[in-house]
This record gives C-alpha cells, structure tokens and sequence, in this order.
C-alpha cells in the first residue's frame, strides 16, 4: 500500500525548485506534472473505495475436475441402483446416522430481481416447481430447505450455473436425474392451486435473498423412507419432515466453496411427454396424487365455503364412501318413511271434510 502523504510531499517539494520553476513552461514537464497528479489521485482514491469495500478481490472460484463432476451427477435417489434399503428399515438405518459435529456455516443470500427479464421469471417457475413437486406436503421450513439446496448448487462448482439447469440437470434420462419429479412422470400432474401458490411464495423469497439456515450449505437430500448408498459419503446436517439434508465433506462443503457466479440465462429444456407417460404407467414411477388440505378438486373462485368444510367434494384422504342404505337392514325409521300411508278412519275423514279452505289469491 502506497503512502499518498509521502508521495504529495515529493511532488510539492519538486514544484518548489527553482529549476523546475523555470522550466514550467515546457510541454514535457507539464505532463510529467498532470501523470504525478493523476496518480496521487488514483491512488487517494482506490484507499477511499477499499475502505468502502468497493474495489477488493473476487472470491476465487473454486474448480472441480471433470471426473469429481461425474461422480457427483450419479448421487441420485432416482437411480435405484443407488438404493440400500426402502421402508421401515430404511428410516431405522437413517435414524442411525449420526449428524456431523461441524458447525453449520451459512450459506449467502441468493439475489436475483424477479422483475426485470424473462430468464428470471423462468428462474423463478423451475424454483417454484422444485419445491411443490419435491416437497408440496413437507412443512414450510422443508420446503423452504429444498429451495436452499437448489440455490447451493448453483453455487457449487460441480454444478450447472443457473436454476433451471440444476433443477432440470440430468431429466434428458430415463433415471438418473437429479430432481426425480423432471423424469418421474410428476410434470404430468396439474399443481393444485394453493400448494402451487405457497410453493411460489417460498421461491421468490429465496431467490430475492431469503437463506433457510437451518441446512446451512446442503447440497443433497432424500426421503426418509429411502437409504442412498451416498448417505454414507456426506455429511448429515438436519431432518425436515420426511427429508434428511446432507453436504459434502471438507472444504467441498464449506461456505467459501460455493463461489460459482450465477450465469442468468435460464432455460427450460424440452420435456419427452411420451417418455414421462410411459414411466408414470410402470411399476417404478407410479404419481402419488397431492391434496390440498384434504380436498380432491380445488375450490372455485366464487366458493364461499369455509377453508375446512368440504362442502359436498368427496375426501378420499379420509377414506370416505359413498354408501346407499340397505332396505332389509334399514332402521324402522327408514321402513316407516318408505311404508304406505295407513287409510284414514271414518272419524279422521269426517274432520277432513269439515276443515274451511284456505282462500286462494
């Protein structure tokens, strides 16, 4: 670092000499003169801007060889030759997992503004579809993890460098993909209204800075109910609902990894609707169907009904039926509502006839 106060003295005792004075007048003094000036200033005034923190050296970004890359594009819970384990015995053995004893560093805030181009706008549907498709039925601070991993990625060097990219990375397989629900067959089922909204709501947060802290630099997770052979090469941070986050071991999954730039082109590749079809059919991509608070069909825009009354929609997530009452084992109730009428006694009819009729208008 330069000292401007000893630089400005030598240049005022250098106009202060006689010979100097005299020979102001050339033209070759005079631009020695405008340099020495210009670069007091330059100086005096990069001193100004790092104590602003303007002008300070980029983080420099961290690299990854090509075959790191390819290692970690197979960590997928899609592929299930990645899959040890399923069901009950999946939970206890990832129960059985330790969490890491490093303290969860904090990954920085994502900002991108929602406003301005189309790429973003798409930044956010790919965001928005990571987390309803991914974690529609997951309390809010697992929905809002999922949307934090997607953001690590992009900063990840072993990543792609936008939204879409990491979300989409690897849907161009029939298994294998990164996020299941871009190959599962998942995009063929309409998001319901609200979920979808909520799942918008967590993805503009996160991409105009929000940071879930609670997974800090995650980069993967999976289910509960599935044990990954992966699980055992990360380090396990949190348990959200029914997904368990993980980050990479050493400096991988360190804050000051995450260094990759934001590239702001963001696409969403073309989907084989035939491809997806054919999976959602067979055995391995069946669609587990998501239900807005219990209900099967979305509530209408003019339906004033109450948010927890069905009001006439059949709740299949209650295991209701619609059941007709059987004749032989109805209740007397129903036998006499159904009986014929009794003739009425000669009494009864003679007060009949008696009764005045109601006039008529």
């Amino acid at each position: 670092m330069y000292d401007t106060s000893v630089l400005h003295l030598r240049y005022c005792d250098m106009l202060d000499r006689p010979a100097v004075q005299r020979d102001m007048r050339a033209p070759i003094m005079w631009a020695a003169l405008a340099l020495v000036a210009a670069a007091l200033l330059v100086v005096q005034l990069g001193g100004s801007l790092s104590g602003m923190g303007w002008g300070q050296a980029e983080r420099p970004v961290a690299s990854v060889a090509s075959t790191q890359a390819r290692q970690v594009t197979d960590m997928t819970v899609d592929d299930k030759a990645q899959i040890m384990a399923e069901g009950t015995t999946a939970q206890e053995q990832n129960a059985a997992i330790a969490l890491s004893s490093s303290p969860v560093e904090q990954a920085g805030g994502f900002m991108v503004n929602l406003a301005s181009t189309s790429s973003q706008a798409t930044a956010l549907r790919c965001l928005s579809q990571a987390v309803y498709y991914e974690a529609a039925t997951e309390p809010m601070e697992g929905r809002r993890a999922v949307a934090q991993v997607v953001l690590n990625r992009v900063r990840h060097p072993a990543y792609p460098k936008s939204v879409c990219g990491v979300v989409y990375q690897g849907s161009e397989r029939r298994t294998g993909c990164q996020f299941s629900f871009t190959c599962d067959g998942s995009l063929l089922r309409t998001p319901m209204a609200g979920p979808w909204r909520q799942a918008q709501e967590v993805a503009r947060a996160a991409l105009a800075g929000y940071v879930e802290k609670s997974v800090g630099t995650a980069t993967h997770y999976h289910a509960d109910y599935v044990l990954p052979k992966w699980a055992f090469q990360l380090a396990k941070i949190e348990q959200l609902g029914r997904h368990i986050f993980y980050r990479f071991n050493g400096n991988w999954g360190r804050a000051k990894f995450l260094s990759g730039h934001y590239s702001g082109q963001e696409h969403i590749p073309a989907i084989n609707l035939l491809a997806l079809r054919q999976r959602a059919a067979s055995n391995d991509g069946l669609i587990e169907p998501v239900y807005e608070t219990g209900l099967t069909v979305a509530p209408h825009v003019t339906d004033r009904h109450a948010t927890a009354d069905v009001g006439g929609r059949l709740d299949v997530t209650k295991e209701w039926r619609l059941t007709i009452p059987d004749p032989v084992s109805a209740s007397s109730r129903y036998r006499d509502a159904v009986a014929p009428a009794p003739s009425p006694t000669p009494s009864q009819a003679t007060a009949e006839q008696r009764q005045p009729e109601m006039p008529t208008s």
